[in-house]
């Protein structure tokens, strides 16, 4: 099957799942996450089929100027599946509290659609990863953004969900302004929304003027247009990957929104920014004209969204506000990455903080489902509640800080080899400074699980799909540690 067409696959899914539970009417509309995964697990299929054989991989003349399946676009596809169908497993599992706070019987009738909006986000998140024009971006990154602002709202009967939902949709539409006045500044100054033709046209071996649109264009307001255009467009991405100054709405919208959608709102859609973040600069962290300039915004915003997600997060008394704060941090980290040039790096740091995340998510839902609390005193005892979940907890808690043998470890030393020599220095030391006090916020959930006195001695069940998940998440957050090729050799396989 072409690859091209996985796409619309998944939209073919979606709305067969949409469908089948309008006029079908299932008893249990919960079996759809079920079906989703399923039907997201073969497109995962097929696409790693295309890519180990290498077939499938054409694109006719008639999308070539919109979709490439060339450079990183395999990878992120690759990426938005595996967090769809984890985010459709880990949603299945917390059917209970979405009842709840979608109708008055506690019943399933109202969350038939919460299990069919994550396929159509997985396919624009997709089409953003094989995005080659800022036209398409803008596209798919709108298709993305609106499933977004639905589930982030859809638990209607708490109040928590609707004003997540109303702060993300007004944020989140003044992103898109600042995108798409962004994108109109940069074709005014350049002619053209083509990011192949634009990476041609800054590359050192050519020039502005062999670009023929351009070779009127020696005024230099030009070239202060498009650094305008450009800065617009970076501001609008640090919306989607949570960076300073756009990341004020992560914690009230990650704390409000049901458990699932934040996950995926934390590990796909960041990812998904950060992969078309790659597309959009490396052509001008290449270009001789405006690789310095670009890369000093770059590291200004690590520096500012590492100092702002670690120390903001040192005084949360909520589990989930605290990983909005992390998740905000881990940016900072990605940013300075990129600022370092190290792009397979980021992409080797994204699977690790897939990884670790998910399982935290996972294990916070469940938390979640049976003492009705996202905060850290609801972990107070947990090692003796459940002693396997209090280990995995520890594990991954190890894992985000950045403890030796972890996943973490190998992501966060990465960035620093990366960051060595090509980022100023006060920069690096913001970022040890950062990953210190990583250690204390993490750690204060492993003092809860061991040395705090559980409020209730009611064990803590765990379902089999999460207790599958649960163990896989955990064992490899400790594998990449231990084997730190497995990640690098995932990246490779992509590209």
């Amino acid at each position: 099957m072409p690859t091209y067409t996985i796409e619309f696959l998944v939209v073919g899914l979606g709305v067969f799942m949409l469908l089948w539970e309008a006029f079908a009417a299932p008893k249990n509309k919960a079996k759809l996450a079920l079906i989703g995964a399923a039907g997201l697990t073969v497109a995962l299929v097929l696409l790693l089929m295309n890519m180990c054989c290498g077939c499938g991989m054409d694109v006719p003349a008639w999308m070539s100027r919109f979709y490439t399946t060339e450079g990183y676009a395999m990878f992120f596809k690759a990426f938005a599946l595996v967090s769809t169908i984890i985010v459709l497993l880990m949603s299945y599992d917390f059917r209970s509290v979405l009842n709840r706070y979608t109708s008055n019987d506690n019943s399933c009738s109202n969350t038939g659609e919460f299990y069919t909006l994550p396929i159509f986000a997985c396919a624009g998140l997709m089409w953003m990863a094989s995005a080659t024009d800022l036209v398409s971006i803008f596209v798919s990154l709108e298709l993305v953004t609106i499933t977004f602002y639905i589930m982030v709202a859809y638990m209607r009967r708490n109040v928590g969900s609707l004003e997540a939902g109303v702060k993300y949709l007004i944020l989140g539409a003044l992103s898109t302004g600042f995108l798409v006045y962004g994108i109109a500044w940069l074709y005014g100054a350049m002619g053209t929304t083509d990011l192949k033709v634009i990476a041609e046209t800054l590359s050192p071996s050519s020039g502005w003027t062999n670009y023929p649109p351009l070779a009127e264009f020696a005024d230099p307001s030009r070239h202060y247009a498009l650094l305008f255009g450009l800065s617009l467009i970076i501001l609008s991405l640090g919306f989607k990957v949570g960076a300073a100054p756009m990341q004020l709405w992560i914690p009230d919208v990650y704390q409000g929104a049901p458990t699932p959608i934040t996950a995926f709102l934390s590990v796909a859609s960041k990812a998904a920014g950060f992969g078309v973040a790659i597309a959009i600069l490396t052509p001008f962290i290449n270009s001789i004209e405006y690789g310095a300039k670009v890369k000093m915004i770059l590291v200004v915003l690590a520096a500012a969204t590492l100092l702002y997600g670690n120390l903001s997060a040192l005084a949360q008394t909520n589990f989930k506000r605290l990983l909005a704060y992390s998740s905000i941090a881990h940016a900072g980290f990605m940013i300075m990455g990129m600022a370092a040039g190290a792009v397979e790096f980021v992409m080797i740091y994204l699977v690790t903080y897939l990884i670790m995340t998910f399982a935290a998510f996972f294990i916070l839902g469940l938390v979640r489902v049976q003492d009705d609390s996202d905060e850290i005193s609801a972990f107070d005892g947990l090692a003796k509640r459940n002693p396997h979940l209090g280990l995995a907890m520890t594990i991954i808690m190890a894992g985000m800080a950045g403890v030796p043998l972890t996943a973490g470890f190998v992501g966060k030393l990465l960035m620093f080899t990366a960051a060595i020599g090509s980022v100023p220095m006060i920069v690096i030391i913001i970022a040890i400074i950062s990953a210190a006090a990583g250690f204390y916020y993490y750690f204060k959930i492993i003092r809860a699980i061991y040395w705090h006195v559980p409020k209730t001695d009611k064990p803590l069940e765990v379902p089999c799909i999460s207790k599958i998940a649960i163990i896989i998440l955990t064992v490899a957050t400790i594998l990449v540690g231990v084997i730190p090729n497995i990640a690098e050799n995932i990246v490779k396989f992509s590209l």
